[in-house]
C-alpha cells in the first residue's frame, strides 16, 4: 500500500502505513484502532485472509507487521476508558491507534487558565489562536517497543510527518496497558 521507507523498522513502517491510510480518509475522522500481526505468521496460519489483504509471498519479509483495523471505537466512552477494556489474543503482537487532537505549543502552557473543567479546557484550546490540529498514530508491541507518527493538518504531506518513539508517551502507555494481564 505504501510509500513507507524500506530501511525503517517494521514497527515504523506499520505506523507510517497506518498514517498514510488515515491520510487517505481525510481529516475529521474518528479514532481508529489496529491490531498488529506478524506478516509471515499470518501468511502461514491464515493464507486466505493474507490473500484478501494482498499479502502475497513476494510481499515483505518475515519481519513485517500487518495492521488490521478493528471495529469502530465507541464515541460514547472516553478513549482511555475504552482502551482499558481491551484484551488481545496471543496472535496479536502489537496494536496501534490513530486519533486527531488539538494541540498547543509549549509556549502557550503558561496561558492556560487554572481550574477549568475538561469541557471548558477543550473549548479554551479550540479557540486559542495558536492551536494546531494533529493526527497522531501510535503503535506498541508486546515487547515494549513503541513508535509514533504525528502529522499537522496545516502541513498535510507525507514528507512532513514526524516520527519517534516518545512523541505521544501517554497514549503509548495506554496502548501498552492493553497487553497487561
Amino acid at each position: 500500500m505504501s510509500n513507507t521507507p524500506m530501511a525503517a523498522s517494521p514497527l515504523t513502517r506499520a505506523v507510517l502505513e497506518i498514517d498514510e491510510y488515515a491520510s487517505g480518509l481525510g481529516w475529521d475522522q474518528p479514532a481508529r484502532l489496529f491490531a498488529l500481526v506478524d506478516t509471515a505468521r499470518l501468511r502461514a496460519q491464515e493464507p486466505s485472509l493474507a490473500a484478501q489483504l494482498g499479502l502475497g509471498e513476494e510481499a515483505e519479509t518475515s519481519t513485517g507487521l500487518t495492521p488490521i483495523e478493528q471495529d469502530e471505537i465507541p464515541t460514547d466512552k472516553a478513549l482511555d476508558e475504552f482502551l482499558a477494556t481491551i484484551a488481545w489474543p496471543d496472535a496479536v503482537v502489537g496494536c496501534a491507534l490513530t486519533v486527531e487532537r488539538l494541540m498547543l505549543p509549549a509556549s502557550a502552557e503558561a496561558q492556560v487558565p487554572q481550574g477549568l473543567s475538561d469541557a471548558k479546557l477543550t473549548k479554551w484550546v479550540s479557540e486559542h489562536p495558536q492551536r494546531q490540529e494533529v493526527r497522531m498514530t501510535v503503535a506498541v508491541l508486546r515487547d515494549g517497543a513503541r513508535e509514533s507518527a504525528v502529522r499537522l493538518r496545516e502541513k498535510d504531506s507525507p514528507t512532513e510527518v514526524l516520527t519517534g518513539a516518545d512523541l505521544v508517551p501517554g497514549l503509548a502507555e495506554a496502548l501498552t496497558a492493553t497487553f497487561e494481564d
